[in-house]
């Protein structure tokens, strides 16, 4: 069986971390994940990273920042103090991207440096620019093969 979800989106708010009774750090935060063919269309995803991950996305991630996130899906129901049961779905994330530079996405609430960004990973490459952009045919170049050419496979 396989339960494993990748995500490409905005941070609709700052991360909010915590601790639970044991020390373990736990984060969480929404992403903002247009639909593929409605851009009029989004889903707002929660998103929960554990542990040392959790920490760094709470110091260097910020509302409106391009992120990706790979983990798994995760539905859990609880009671609420009234006795009605609830049903959460999440994403719980084994690994987060930071997808931009501090202050290049939406609006950053807290102080960032090129430096602070430096020290969570190394500078993108330039072409990360494009990431998360559509493209279509006439973006890829196509060969056009010979009849006598032969097929690698």
């Amino acid at each position: 069986m396989l339960n494993k979800i990748i995500l490409i989106g905005r941070l609709t708010r700052d991360p909010e971390l915590k601790y639970t009774p044991n020390g373990v750090a736990v984060c969480s935060f929404t992403l903002a994940v247009d639909r593929k063919y409605n851009k009029n269309d989004t889903d707002f995803i929660d998103i929960v990273v554990w542990r040392g991950l959790a920490e760094n996305c709470a110091n260097y991630l910020h509302k409106g920042r391009l992120t990706a996130v790979e983990g798994r899906l995760q539905v859990r129901t609880y009671e609420t103090q009234e006795g009605q049961k609830r049903k959460v779905a999440e994403v719980v994330a084994d690994d987060v991207r930071f997808l931009e530079k501090p202050g290049t996405g939406g609006s950053a609430s807290k102080a960032s440096s090129d430096t602070e960004y430096a020290a969570v990973k190394e500078e993108p490459p330039e072409d990360w620019a494009q990431l998360g952009r559509e493209i279509n045919n006439n973006d890829v170049d196509i060969m056009e093969a010979d009849e006598d050419d032969e097929i690698p496979f």
